[in-house]
């Protein structure tokens, strides 16, 4: 009897079936490409060029749009050179952890982009004021000499006080730009508003920007045609039109951004804080301040050099900050001068008395709103940033006062112990409380060799409507008036009063006479909002200016009636004699 296939013999031949079908299925299926990795690899050398130019493309436009200086001391620099840094750390680590084979050699490689982020590091570190040496350093990047406060500040010429600030500048430059209805469809005011002096005189100036992105290409050729002056001392706000338009400023988005064209002429300068300002001739320029890193690599800030950019043909100056021209006031931004000071205050007696015993340690006053306290003083030629000095200790008395040319960066302190600003502002406020007034920042004067502030009451409106002067030393020494003119006078009585002058100091400081007649004509007028009331006396052609409310008294006087009255020496702008007192 014949044996049939044992089991084993059978499995066997089931095996070959299966495979012979798998080959054949193999045989019959279509042929699929290389794969991405193997086709990158044959085009290794073209795949890799062409991502070198996309990344070298997209770099010079990212570094063409935000422009940043070139140069170890920016801040802004070392964020990007960080960012790259993580991002190559990041790229290693992954393929070291991904490649076992490969990982030694990648880890190696890590200490290359994290080499820059210890160096940034080491910088930081050696630019804070508790590494080694650094307070003292610190102390002296602003040279700050005592001055002599009757001496270097000249009594003040009230032709020349400023009696706005920045705030009712603007409601005026607002008021100027709404009477030229074809710039308002097109045009607004820069937020600007530079304090200069210009030809003998205090003022705000700022440039008129597009007003959107379609007026900018609807005005792109043409260009900015003017820019706003408002007068600090009469009030007065101009709409200059240029003869050449304005092509280079902010409110450009493209090649003509003045601070892309200055930054891409300048690659390697680190600029500050710019500001717009113009010459004797009424030529309209931005100065860019240049920093220059004094203690590690991002500490000591100074300024080195000042670069002008002609704001109508982009054509550009460099300077060095001594030799800047003489029409130029903010070579040294105030932010910046602040800062100085306050490290000079703060570290005079080194790092650890800054935190510990705090002798000797003192700050500049703050302002409003938690804003920087200071206000600007023209002096000459020049501006000079004013702020109170205050000891870290103390609240609301001062110790003195600091005046810093912004042209020269030259640093005078005057110990004058007294009320802060704010202090002086709430008095003024305080004189007038039924008006509920607000006082602007004070501004310091020369008053008779008295230190004093000079602040300005307005109304909720913003206009200005009275002025205060209050003695620093004795803040309760106040005097208000609606003219400056009126102000003074009060003020200096007041002194009198007070047994700080005599009375023939007084009489003289105050530049006034005494005038005696009978009343020919007496006519009424408002002017910026406040009553006015204008008298001649029989042979006299000159005009008295009586303001009210603080010379009510005039409403009761007629023609031919006999009046005495005290007025000032020189007629004001307006042609006539301010009448200070009716006797």
């Amino acid at each position: 009897m014949a044996n049939g296939p044992d089991l084993r013999d059978l499995f066997e031949h089931l095996r070959r079936q299966a495979s012979a079908g798998a080959g054949a299925k193999t045989k019959a299926a279509p042929a699929s490409g290389p794969s991405l990795a193997e086709r990158l690899a044959r085009g290794g050398r073209r795949v890799l060029v062409a991502l070198l130019v996309v990344a070298a493309l997209a770099l010079a436009a990212c570094y063409w749009w935000f422009h940043p200086a070139i140069n170890l001391g920016s801040i802004q620099v070392w964020t990007w050179i960080a960012g790259i840094c993580v991002v190559v750390l990041l790229v290693l680590g992954v393929a070291a952890a991904h490649g076992p084979l490969r990982g030694r050699l990648y880890r190696r490689l890590m200490v290359l982009p994290a080499a820059p982020l210890v160096c940034l590091l080491l910088g930081l570190v050696m630019s804070q004021p508790f590494f080694p040496g650094n307070a003292e350093r610190y102390a002296r990047v602003l040279t700050t000499t005592d001055g002599v406060f009757d001496e270097d500040i000249e009594e003040v010429d009230y032709a020349e006080v400023p009696v706005i600030d920045r705030d009712s500048a603007i409601l005026l430059g607002n008021r100027a730009m709404g009477s030229i209805p074809e710039y308002v469809s097109q045009f607004e005011i820069a937020d600007t508003y530079s304090q200069i002096n210009y030809q003998g005189r205090p003022v705000r100036v700022s440039p008129l920007v597009y007003a959107d992105a379609f007026k900018w290409w609807a005005n792109r050729d043409a260009g900015i045609p003017a820019y706003v002056l408002v007068d600090m001392v009469t009030q007065e706000a101009t709409v200059v039109r240029l003869d050449q338009p304005i092509l280079y400023s902010d409110s450009e988005p493209l090649a003509r951004n003045v601070d892309r064209h200055v930054q891409l002429s300048y690659p390697s300068y680190m600029f500050d804080q710019k500001s717009f300002e113009l010459d004797e001739e009424g030529t309209p320029w931005w100065v860019y301040p240049v920093q220059r890193k004094t203690i590690g690599l991002f500490g000591g800030t100074t300024v080195a050099r000042v670069v002008l950019v002609n704001a109508c043909t982009g054509e550009t100056a460099d300077y060095a900050v001594e030799d800047v021209p003489t029409w130029v006031d903010r070579a040294y931004p105030s932010d910046l001068l602040i800062e100085q000071y306050n490290w000079s205050g703060m570290y005079a007696g080194g790092w650890l008395n800054s935190w510990l015993g705090r002798g000797g340690v003192g700050s500049t006053t703050p302002g409003t709103n938690g804003q920087l306290g200071y206000n600007y003083l023209a002096q000459g030629d020049d501006i000079y940033l004013y702020t109170g000095v205050t000891s870290v200790t103390a609240d609301d008395s001062s110790v003195g006062f600091i005046l810093v040319n912004q042209r020269t960066g030259e640093s005078h302190f005057y110990p004058v112990a007294g009320a802060t600003e704010a202090s002086a502002m709430a008095s003024a406020e305080g004189q007038l409380q039924n008006l509920r007034y607000q006082a602007t920042y004070p501004i310091l004067l020369n008053v008779a060799g008295q230190p004093t502030y000079f602040v300005s009451l307005k109304d909720d409106a913003g206009l200005v409507k009275m002025f205060a002067m209050i003695n620093i030393e004795q803040y309760q020494s106040v005097a208000t008036g609606s003219t400056v003119e009126e102000c003074q006078e009060s003020y200096l009585a007041l002194l009198a009063a007070d047994g700080l002058l005599s009375d023939e100091e007084a009489a003289e400081a105050s530049g006034t006479r005494d005038v005696s007649g009978t009343v020919a004509t007496i006519a009424q007028a408002v002017v910026d909002g406040n009553s006015h009331f204008y008298v001649t006396l029989e042979g006299d052609e000159t005009i008295y200016d009586c303001a009210l409310p603080g010379l009510l008294e005039i409403v009761t006087y007629r023609p031919g009636d006999a009046i005495a009255l005290r007025c000032a020496d020189e007629p004001a702008e307006s042609g006539a004699v301010p009448v200070t007192e009716l006797l």
